[in-house]
This record gives C-alpha cells, structure tokens and sequence, in this order.
C-alpha cells in the first residue's frame, strides 16, 4: 500500500495520519520517507493514533535548513495538532530532532523511541558526493545503510540521485548533515526522565552500535534491544521483527 496519496496539507504542514488512541509521532530522516514505516504504521495504527509529519528538508533557505528549525517546524506541528502526552519516535535525523524537541519540552512527551538515531556519534556520507552523477557509486554508498545491499532498489537510488544531482537540495543535505555533527546531545541525556526505548541494527555502519550502548548509558530510562543483520533502519529492514520489540516493550513500559 503506498501512503503518498493519503499525505494530508494544511497550511505549512504536510502529515499522514491514521489510527486512534494513544499518539505516536514519527520522524523520518534525512533521505527517509513516509515508505520507511509502511509495516510501522500497518500494524500500530490498528491501536494507536499514528502521525507522520514530512519534514520540510528542502523547502527551507538554506541558512535555516538545520536541526533547530526542524524542531521548531515539528513544535508548530504539534501545536496546530494540539497533541499532548505523545510518544515521539524517531530513525537517524528523525531521532535527533526528537531528542532536541523532547529537551525543549519534556511535559509533551510521555515517551521516546529512537532507531539508528544521531545525536551523539554518526558516520555520514562523508561530507560530499564527489562522483554524484554515477548512479553505481550512489548504489553503493546507499547499500551501507543497510546489512542487506538487496534492499537498495532502483527506485530508492533514483531518489537519491535526483537529490544530488539538484544543486540546492545537495547543499542543503550538506547543511543537515553538518549540523547534526555539531548539535551534540551527550551532556542532556541524564535529563531525559521519560522512558526510552533504543532498537537497533547490530550491523549499523552509521550510527554503529556504540552508539545506541552510550545512549543506553546516559538515559536514565531506557532499554536496549538489537537487531542482528540490520543496518541503520531497522523498521525497513526488518519490519516485523521491529514491530514484535516495539509492541512488547509498549505492553511493560506504558500504562496507557
């Protein structure tokens, strides 16, 4: 089922939302897409109310396209929607921005989920695309998202290639990326009172698994489950195995 046609707009935000119940905001990132969370929003719609915001990464000038004003887009967000007590759940960028959203408001945010999130360590593109209009090169350093180089489509490299190959949104991706390496979050972690659940890809070559041990260590709530041959979207590669965790860990953590 593809949710594209089902993207609501109203004013400056663009949303899918479905499903009643307890809220659970989701945020994709930097090269992700409604798609990501196809089985995420299948299964947990059938009992809670999931929403999708799209992230406006490249409709923003360039000097304000970082992670300050994503989180201040998703704040507008959650305002208009008058949400309140939500989980916040979040893949690479997507989780970062929820952590700096859940820093700047905590009474909003009854819990989190992070999965391949930066925030405190990621190992990027590397900073550039120096053979951009080589659709192989693309192919490959797509293919390091993921344990599985099948999952890497033709579909998903004409993607990508159509972001690098436009000049404005290939500074912008830059701009995100370089942001995110400065905005740190190790020293707000011990903050973060709410519970947290972490899924993550033991085989993630972005944000590697250190990463989600150093979150485990510094959240104060948090539990810590892996996912064996698994990159950095483990709700893509995955699915039902990351549905199956998030569902247990909803049923002993939340008393909703």
């Amino acid at each position: 089922m593809s949710f594209e046609s089902e993207i609501k707009r109203e004013g400056k935000f663009e949303y899918f939302e479905k499903g009643e119940g307890h809220p659970i905001v989701v945020l994709h990132g930097l090269f992700g897409a409604l798609s990501n969370f196809e089985a995420l929003v299948d299964e947990f719609s059938k009992r809670f109310r999931v929403i999708v915001p799209i992230m406006p990464m490249y409709d923003m000038p360039i000097l304000l396209t970082n992670i300050k004003n994503f989180t201040r887009h998703i704040e507008k967000f959650v305002a208009y929607k008058k949400l309140d007590n939500f989980t916040i759940l979040g893949n690479s960028l997507g989780g970062h921005i929820s952590l700096v959203y859940t820093k700047r408001n905590p009474e909003k945010v009854h819990s989190m989920v992070l999965t391949g999130s930066s925030g405190l360590y990621e190992n990027a593109f590397g900073g550039s695309f120096p053979r951009r209009e080589d659709k192989e090169y693309l192919r490959q350093k797509i293919a390091l998202t993921f344990y599985d180089p099948a999952i890497v489509t033709d579909e998903l490299v004409d993607e990508l290639y159509n972001i690098v190959m436009d000049r404005g949104k290939l500074i912008r991706v830059l701009s995100i990326a370089k942001s995110a390496i400065r905005h740190n979050m190790a020293k707000d972690l011990q903050n973060f009172k709410m519970p947290v659940c972490l899924i993550w890809g033991k085989n993630d070559n972005v944000t590697p698994p250190h990463v989600a041990e150093e979150f485990h260590e510094k959240l104060p709530d948090s539990e810590l489950f892996w996912i064996d041959k698994c990159g950095h979207a483990p709700m893509m590669e995955h699915p039902e195995e990351f549905n199956r965790i998030l569902d247990a860990w909803f049923k002993s953590k939340l008393k909703l």
